[in-house]
C-alpha cells in the first residue's frame, strides 16, 4: 500500500528539458518571421491585406503601383484597417455627443440663376399637363425630355434633392400581378400600448443648460441601454433553463426587426419631447443571443420618459401568416416553366401570389399582424458629464464589439450553448426577411417576383447567416445631425490636423477645404492583378509600408514634442516677452 504524501510535501516537478538544439523541435520553437513581419505591421497599423491599384498620368503616361488599404472593419480580417475605423467611429461620437451648437448651419438662401431654373421648371410643368389634356403625347415626350434637362441643370447649378418626381416610374419595384397602388394600414394605436402626448417638434439637437447654486453652467448628456423582452427564462451563460418552452420563433423575428423598432423608438421619442433628439450607438446581442442597442443620447432625458416610451413602442409586420409550415426542405414546391409559379409537388396547382396574400390581408377586417415586436422591461438610462473618464469609457464600450462578428462576440465555451445557437440560426433559417425572400415558399405563398432561382431555407440574406444571428443590417447607428460630419470628414480632418502639426503644404493644390478635387482628373485607376509583373511580392510591400510608417511616426512624435516645448514657451513668457513670473 502506497502511503499518502502529506499536503506541502510534494516533490517538486522536474523541469522539462530544453530541445536539443538543432532538432526538429528547437526549430519549431522559434517565432516565424512571416508572423513577425503581420505583429509589426499591425503594431504601426499598416494593412495587412492591402489593394494593390495602378495609377496612371494621363498627361505623362507614368504608371505606378501603390497599395490602397483595405478598409475592412472587422478584425478577422484585417486587424488594423478595423482598429482605425474603430477609432474613427470613436471620435465621430466623441465630437457629437456633448455639443451646446447645432453641427449644421442653415441652408443657404438660393440664387437668382437657381430659382430662374425652378420657376422654368414650373412653365414646363404646366406645358406638359395641357398637352398631357390634350393628347399630344409626342409633346410630351419633348417636355418630358426638357423636363430632364433642366433636372439636370437643377442639380449642376447647386440645388440640393428633386424639385418634384418624375412622370414615368420603372417597373423594378411593382410585381407581376401587382396594380402599383400603395396598400394602407390602420395607424390606429394598439388597445395593448399606452398613449404618448404628440409635441411639435422644434428644430434644435442641443439638450437642457442646467446652472448650479454657484453659478455655474453644465450640460450633461445620456446613455441608454434597450432589450427586448424575456423568451423564457435562462442561465447565467445564457442558455434556456427549458429549451423545449424557450420561444425561439418569437426570438428569431424579434431579432429580424428589431432595427424597425428603434427607429419607431427615435420617432415616438422626438414627438413625445419636441425636440429632435440625436443618437450614436451600436447593437449587439446580449449573452441569451437577444440583440440590445446601446445609445449616447445628447441632452438629458427623464428616465420615466424613457421607460414610458419604450413600453409604449411597438412595431407591426403585416405580412402573411407563417403559423403552419406547408412544405419541409425535404418536400418543395416545385418551379412549372409554363406557368412561370410555384406549384404544389402533389396537386401541382400553383401557390398562392403575393399579391393575393396582402388582397386577403386587407379584405379581412379582423386580421392581425403577424408579429409585433416590443421592448423588454429593462431600460438603463444614466446622466453622463462632459470632459470625464465616464465619458471616455462609455465611448469605449459603445465600440467595443463593431470589430467582430455577431457570432464572435460572446465565444461559445460549452454544448449547451453551442446547442443554444443551433436552435436560434436553425429557426432563423426558415424564418423570412423580405417580400422577396425565398422562405415564403416554405408556407405556401410566392414571393414577390418569384422566380426559378429562389431557395427556399437558403436565403442569402445576411439575417440567415450564423454569424448575423439575425443582425443583418447596420451595427453603427448615428443620426443625422449627431456631428454633421461622415466617416469620410472625419478622415479629412485627421488629415488636415497631421499636416498642419507638421507643416506640410505640398500636393494640396489640387484639394479645396472639403476634399473635393478642383482640377481637372489627370489619373486613371485600375486593380493590379497579384501576378502582374509589376506588383512585387506582399513581404516586400508590406515592409516598405512599415518603414515608411514609422518614418512618419517618428516625424509626427518630433513635431508633437516642439508644439509642447512651444506652448511651454508661450506659458512662461507673456505677450510682451518677459516672462510670467513678475505679473
Amino acid at each position: 500500500m502506497t502511503v499518502a504524501t502529506l499536503p506541502g510535501l510534494e516533490p517538486a516537478p522536474t523541469p522539462a528539458a530544453p530541445p536539443r538544439p538543432g532538432s526538429r523541435a528547437a526549430r519549431m520553437a522559434l517565432p516565424r518571421s512571416v508572423d513577425v513581419l503581420k505583429e509589426i505591421a499591425a503594431e504601426y497599423g499598416v494593412c495587412v491585406r492591402p489593394l494593390a491599384m495602378r495609377r496612371t498620368d494621363l498627361n505623362t503616361g507614368l504608371t505606378e503601383v501603390i497599395d490602397l488599404p483595405c478598409g475592412a472593419t472587422r478584425e478577422d480580417k484585417c486587424g488594423p484597417c478595423a482598429r482605425k475605423n474603430r477609432r474613427l467611429r470613436q471620435a465621430q461620437i466623441r465630437e457629437g455627443w456633448h455639443r451646446d451648437d447645432e453641427p449644421l448651419p442653415p441652408p443657404e438662401p438660393a440664387t437668382e440663376e437657381q430659382k430662374a431654373l425652378v420657376l422654368l421648371r414650373g412653365h414646363l410643368e404646366f406645358s406638359r399637363d395641357e398637352a398631357s389634356r390634350a393628347s399630344q403625347w409626342d409633346q410630351v415626350d419633348d417636355l418630358d425630355e426638357a423636363i430632364r434637362e433642366v433636372e439636370e441643370a437643377i442639380t449642376a447649378e447647386g440645388l440640393r434633392g428633386r424639385v418634384a418626381p418624375p412622370h414615368s416610374t420603372g417597373d423594378d419595384d411593382q410585381g407581376d400581378e401587382d396594380t402599383g397602388r400603395r396598400r394602407k394600414r390602420s395607424t390606429r394605436r394598439r388597445q395593448d400600448a399606452p398613449d404618448l402626448p404628440r409635441r411639435k417638434v422644434e428644430r434644435r439637437t442641443v439638450g437642457r443648460t442646467y446652472t448650479a447654486p454657484d453659478g455655474t453652467a453644465y450640460r450633461p448628456s445620456m446613455w441608454l441601454t434597450l432589450t427586448l423582452d424575456s423568451y423564457g427564462p435562462v442561465r447565467p451563460d445564457g442558455t434556456p433553463l427549458n429549451p423545449d418552452r424557450y420561444d425561439y420563433r418569437r426570438a428569431a423575428w424579434d431579432a429580424v426587426y428589431f432595427p424597425r423598432l428603434l427607429d419607431r423608438f427615435w420617432q415616438n421619442l422626438r414627438r413625445c419631447e419636441g425636440w429632435n433628439v440625436q443618437y450614436a450607438g451600436c447593437v449587439e446581442p446580449q449573452r441569451r443571443l437577444a440583440p440590445h442597442a446601446h445609445f449616447a443620447i445628447r441632452g438629458t432625458i427623464p428616465r420615466d420618459v424613457l421607460r414610458t416610451v419604450a413600453a409604449a413602442t411597438y412595431h407591426q409586420v403585416w405580412w402573411p401568416s407563417v403559423d403552419a409550415q406547408r412544405y419541409t426542405l425535404d418536400r418543395l414546391p416545385a418551379w412549372n416553366e409554363q406557368a412561370s409559379a410555384w406549384v404544389d409537388p402533389d396537386t401541382h396547382a400553383p401557390l398562392t401570389t403575393w399579391t393575393e396574400a396582402l388582397d386577403a390581408i386587407d379584405a379581412d377586417p379582423d386580421a392581425e399582424p403577424v408579429h409585433v415586436v416590443r421592448f423588454g422591461s429593462q431600460v438603463d438610462a444614466r446622466g453622463v458629464m462632459p470632459g470625464t473618464d465616464d465619458a471616455e469609457r462609455t465611448i469605449r464600450y459603445v465600440t467595443k464589439y463593431i470589430t467582430k462578428h455577431t457570432g464572435d462576440v460572446h465565444k461559445i465555451t460549452s454544448i449547451r450553448q453551442r446547442a443554444h445557437l443551433d436552435r436560434l440560426w436553425q429557426e432563423l433559417q426558415i424564418t423570412p426577411c423580405t417580400e422577396r425572400c425565398a422562405n415564403w415558399l416554405l408556407y405556401g405563398i410566392q414571393p414577390r417576383k418569384a422566380n426559378a432561382k429562389l431557395k427556399p431555407g437558403r436565403c442569402k440574406g445576411k439575417v440567415h447567416q450564423r454569424d448575423t444571428l439575425g443582425i443583418g443590417g447596420r451595427r453603427i447607428l448615428i443620426s443625422r445631425d449627431w456631428s454633421g460630419k461622415t466617416l469620410s470628414d472625419h478622415k479629412h480632418d485627421v488629415r488636415a490636423w497631421v499636416r498642419a502639426l507638421l507643416g506640410v503644404t505640398v500636393g494640396l493644390d489640387s484639394v479645396d477645404d472639403q476634399g473635393a478635387t478642383v482640377e481637372p482628373v489627370r489619373h486613371a485607376w485600375e486593380l493590379a492583378r497579384p501576378d502582374d509583373p509589376d506588383v512585387g511580392p506582399l513581404a516586400h510591400r508590406l515592409l516598405r509600408a512599415i518603414g515608411e510608417r514609422a518614418r512618419w511616426r517618428s516625424e509626427l512624435l518630433a513635431a508633437k514634442d516642439r508644439a509642447a516645448q512651444l506652448s511651454d514657451t508661450a506659458t512662461k513668457t507673456g505677450t510682451n516677452g518677459t516672462t510670467g513670473e513678475g505679473l
